[in-house]
């Protein structure tokens, strides 16, 4: 029996209002791994690596509720087309209600958009690909 993305959703809502401080869950095919703490103690990700045919996915860090704007209405950090280096912002994903920036990782322009606003978003699930430079 798999977890829906209410039932993720839930069980992050549970141990954001309890006393855990860290939380494993392992099942056939799932696992859910949640610490709480300060969210600039999230590892930053290794730098992305193009592909043969120049193209870089950004992946997700975390799970998480991927936003493309800072603020409900603000501009996304990024549109297709847009020039981003390593260090630039190009999302929030939201985790127990800290907000962790994703950095590109990598030099390049934005030709796709994969993840859908305010969608709950696994890790390593595609989040962008970039024609590397």
């Amino acid at each position: 029996m798999g977890l829906s993305h209410d039932d993720v959703r839930e069980i992050l809502r549970i141990i954001d209002e309890s006393e855990l401080a860290e939380l494993r869950i392992e099942t056939e095919g799932f696992s859910l791994h949640v610490r709480k703490g300060r969210a600039d103690a999230v590892e930053t990700p290794a730098p992305v690596e193009p592909s043969a045919d120049g193209l870089a996915t950004i992946e997700s860090p975390m799970l998480g509720t991927f936003y493309r704007a800072e603020a409900p209405g603000a501009a996304p950090f990024v549109e297709v087309g847009a020039e981003v280096g390593p260090d630039t912002t190009v999302c929030i994903i939201e985790v127990m209600k800290m907000m962790n920036s994703v950095p590109a990782g990598v030099s390049g322009t934005i030709v796709e958009i994969a993840a859908r606003n305010g969608e709950l978003v696994e890790y390593g699930a595609p989040l962008f690909w970039v024609r590397a430079r």
